[in-house]
């Protein structure tokens, strides 16, 4: 379970700077964080979501994190648009009996978004190879 407050360097923007997130709801599945320091007609939230579905070997399970920020369109400065970006880990948890292949192929897709060949540091500024295709659009 998540704390209350993710405020220990849970959350980092391009820089590499703390963003801080407190809890907002809770519900069966589901929890909402909204960033601490967010102006109310600017909302900046971190979203975790599961469901399941199928039944016994079938049994599927399917989390997002989702990250939705709210900003001012450098376009026009009357205009409200929201950036969101989110990952989906979707598992056969009825057919394994270990995380350890959930472990390698979400370590796969971290590490194409926020690295750059043999390098083990992470890019939080976004130069990592899924990043920038991400961000330019690009294959």
């Amino acid at each position: 379970m998540l704390a209350n407050t993710l405020n220990t360097n849970e959350v980092k923007n391009s820089a590499g700077t703390e963003v801080e997130f407190s809890r907002i709801s809770t519900n069966d599945r589901e929890t909402v964080f909204a960033q601490i320091s967010e102006s109310p007609s600017a909302p900046h939230r971190l979203s975790i979501k599961h469901q399941e579905t199928g039944k016994g070997i079938n049994l599927r399970r399917r989390s997002l994190v989702r990250f939705d920020k709210t900003v001012v369109s450098t376009v026009d400065s009357a205009t409200p648009v929201v950036i969101s970006a989110y990952a989906v880990l979707d598992t056969p948890v009825g057919a394994l009996t270990a995380n350890t292949e959930m472990k390698n192929v979400l370590a796969e897709l971290m590490s194409f978004l926020a690295s750059l060949g043999a390098s083990t540091t992470i890019l939080y500024d976004n130069t990592g190879n899924g990043a920038v295709a991400l961000i330019e659009g690009g294959l």
